[in-house]
């Protein structure tokens, strides 16, 4: 993977490592496109802290969002979170390939 291409990613990775960040994708992966007010309904935190939080996730590309009207609703990419998946995946079978190296020096005579 590129330089440039693992810069990006962290960047998705630094987006979700906030609580409120991950719960508002979790609420959008659950309920699809959501205006900031409706995402704000039933937290301790206001509606522009939610928006400030949002655009966070629009720079890192993991949500876009699309005027309606009056209003802005938000929604997941898909793309991206696959994208952050494929990584992990990625690390998860380098970390199973070394696994397996240790266990076969371990057991041979």
């Amino acid at each position: 993977m590129s330089n440039r291409r693992e810069h990006d990613l962290a960047g998705v990775f630094a987006a979700l490592g906030d609580a409120t960040r991950l719960a508002l994708v979790t609420h959008l992966l659950a309920a699809g496109a959501l205006s900031a007010t409706a995402l704000a309904q039933g937290r301790d935190i206001s509606r522009q802290a939610i928006v400030k939080h949002l655009q966070v996730l629009e720079a890192a590309k993991l949500v876009v969002h699309e005027r309606r009207g009056r209003e802005v609703l938000y929604a997941l990419d898909p793309h991206r979170i696959e994208e952050a998946r494929a990584f992990l995946a990625a690390i998860s079978a380098g970390w199973d390939r070394a696994l397996g190296r240790l266990k076969n020096l371990v057991e041979s005579p």
